[in-house]
């Protein structure tokens, strides 16, 4: 391992700790030359499946645009990067159990759509408008009536979809005023 402040390569580990989920290791590490100290994350590398796209093109898998596609998504929503890191590993996994070599792009799209449904159906609905290419406002409303009959989410995890005019916490709209 380089250290990244004067490219030496002896470097020594100073402690090791392994993530709350067990995919990753962070390392603390300190330089022998310099003195300097630094961190490294280590993880797995699996090969994933190939990507095929709706142009039938097939591309590598590629966590950085699953990642931006969530980070979009989100994009000034109330959803920490613990959260997003989740839905992300999530996805991945989710991609490798497939036991394909290549997955559809259609697939990993629903699989980002299920993730984004129980942490933020603002993100859910944004995401499922270009994915699904929402034409008119209709196509949102119907979105929108699927997401408030479906009743495997719980609501007061998120913030309202349709502003402040939702009644306090546990209370019904009539309780509330």
């Amino acid at each position: 391992m380089y250290c990244p402040f004067c490219q030496n390569t002896d470097t020594r580990v100073i402690d090791s700790r392994v993530s709350e989920d067990g995919v990753m290791i962070r390392r603390r590490r300190a330089c022998e030359a310099c003195g300097e100290r630094f961190s490294t994350i280590e993880s797995v590398e699996l090969k994933l499946p190939a990507v095929i796209k709706s142009d039938d093109r097939r591309e590598p898998f590629s966590a950085h645009k699953l990642r931006l596609s969530f980070d979009r998504a989100l994009q000034k929503r109330p959803v920490s990067e613990d959260q997003v890191e989740a839905c992300v590993r999530h996805v991945i996994s989710r991609v490798r159990q497939s036991g394909e070599r290549e997955l559809p792009s259609r697939m990993i799209g629903e699989f980002v759509m299920a993730e984004l449904r129980k942490v933020d159906h603002v993100g859910y609905v944004r995401f499922a408008s270009v994915y699904r290419s929402f034409e008119d406002v209709a196509d949102f409303r119907e979105e929108l009536d699927r997401l408030e009959r479906d009743h495997s989410v719980p609501t007061d995890v998120q913030l309202s979809l349709l502003g402040d005019d939702a009644p306090p916490k546990g209370k019904s709209k009539k309780e509330g005023k």
